[in-house]
């Protein structure tokens, strides 16, 4: 079942983001006063009245520009051409300027259905001076207030009444509810590393389309952006974040807002791709940032990108040998050695995932736990008449097991447990946890 789609566009600080995260109820877009804040696309799902669709946030739209300004351009008008309606978003304490004129022109041309919002309309005065906006040649504007709510419910009734109406089946059955009850648990994938190694290029690479703006200026990705992907191991989340720098050098609003976004979206994932400049190697940040990801209990993949760009066999090997060194603490954590930017290597990716998502979500039967638990005890018995009486998996993602012992566990011993059931269940470099209770005396 595919949603209907609405873009949410506009130039750039009209209150774009402001308004979606009123149509959302929640802050989801990063919103500060000053332009140039969004730059990719985002979409999320929302409903009004029960009635579902998937709604897209874009960059501010500019004639021409900078590089990075005609990049983010085009990305709105990926989001226009895929839309079934559009949000074009206007602030009503400025009026209508040359930038404005420019949005407009350019909608009537692309033969979509428009609404155009009148943003900041937040007392009467500011209503009636919407009436500027007619001349726009989109239609009747509607004044809203994003920041305050007031009359966004009558926008959003406008809204549902404009969007495509094909969901009850030749049967009389509501399309939508049926495609909830099958919809499937979709494990995501998060794409994390320090500003400007490759992680957007990587994550169009995967999806196929250049969803994420890619720039050579470090800071380009301000919010995490995902894409549902058909792949022959099924289907899968990609999350593009923004880079993950030291907060000591996290200076204004946008970027904290960014780096918390990030962090979010790996506590929330299911395997955490961990992107390293190949030509810089292993740096100390990025040492923290595996820390950070490895704390979240999900698995990792190392990704060594921009490997084309690595000649010498003897750096090759010194590379090799510093993740080896530096990231120790992550375990047989697979690394793969690619180029996001020509695709090569990349196609080793998916079935590397399939199985890091596979171990991730295993669940072992108890009588298997108590036989390996069991066993390892009879070949190294716990000191000090330590003894594990009886073993069970609590939970899955990740694989957590408790251990009901006679008395506190040495932690070298844990290890030593912690060892054995990661070898006999083939749970490789996916993190487990060991929960130990005390019998009570």
């Amino acid at each position: 079942m595919t949603l209907p789609v609405v873009a949410i566009v506009g130039r750039p600080n009209v209150g774009k983001s402001t308004l979606m995260n009123r149509i959302l109820g929640k802050r989801v877009a990063i919103v500060e006063d000053r332009p140039g804040v969004t730059r990719d696309r985002k979409e999320v799902e929302a409903e009004w009245l029960d009635v579902p669709f998937l709604l897209v946030d874009t960059g501010g739209w500019l004639p021409s520009g900078s590089e990075l300004d005609d990049k983010v351009s085009r990305q709105v008008e990926k989001a226009v051409m895929d839309a079934d309606l559009v949000l074009f978003v206007c602030d009503a304490s400025v009026g209508i300027i040359e930038e404005d004129a420019a949005v407009a022109e350019w909608l009537r041309r692309s033969d979509k259905k428009v609404l155009v919002i009148a943003n900041k309309s937040d007392n009467e005065r500011r209503e009636t001076e919407m009436w500027e906006f007619m001349t726009l040649g989109l239609g009747e504007p509607i004044p809203v207030s994003a920041l305050h709510g007031r009359r966004c419910g009558d926008m959003l009734d406008t809204l549902i009444s404009l969007l495509p109406s094909d969901d009850i089946d030749a049967d009389g059955f509501d399309v939508n509810d049926a495609a909830m009850e099958l919809l499937p648990d979709i494990p995501a994938v998060a794409i994390v590393g320090r500003p400007n190694v490759g992680k957007s290029t990587l994550f169009n690479r995967l999806i196929g389309d250049d969803r994420a703006v890619v720039h050579d200026l470090p800071g380009t990705t301000r919010d995490a952006v995902d894409t549902i992907v058909d792949t022959p191991h099924g289907q899968i989340k990609f999350v593009d974040t923004a880079g993950m720098r030291r907060k000591a050098k996290i200076e204004d609003g946008p970027e904290y807002y960014s780096f918390v976004r990030a962090l979010r979206a790996v506590d929330e994932s299911d395997v955490a791709l961990l992107v390293i400049d190949a030509t810089d190697g292993v740096s100390a940040q990025d040492q923290r940032l595996a820390e950070r990801v490895d704390a979240s209990g999900c698995p990792i993949v190392v990704i060594l990108n921009k490997w084309e760009l690595i000649e010498d066999n003897e750096q090759k090997l010194q590379i090799a040998a510093d993740v080896q060194r530096k990231l120790h603490f992550i375990g047989d954590a697979p690394v793969l050695k690619v180029s996001a930017l020509t695709g090569k290597g990349v196609h080793k990716l998916l079935p590397v995932l399939a199985d890091a998502v596979e171990r991730y979500h295993r669940r072992v039967p108890t009588q298997a736990v108590n036989k390996v638990i069991a066993a390892a005890q009879q070949a190294q018995p716990g000191p000090h008449g330590t003894k594990v009486l009886y073993a069970v998996q609590g939970a899955t993602d990740p694989p957590t097991f408790t251990l009901f012992a006679n008395k506190e566990i040495p932690p070298a011993y844990l290890r030593y447990l912690e060892r054995k059931i990661r070898e006999t269940f083939k749970l490789g470099a996916v993190p487990i946890k060991l929960r130990v209770r005390k019998r009570s005396t």
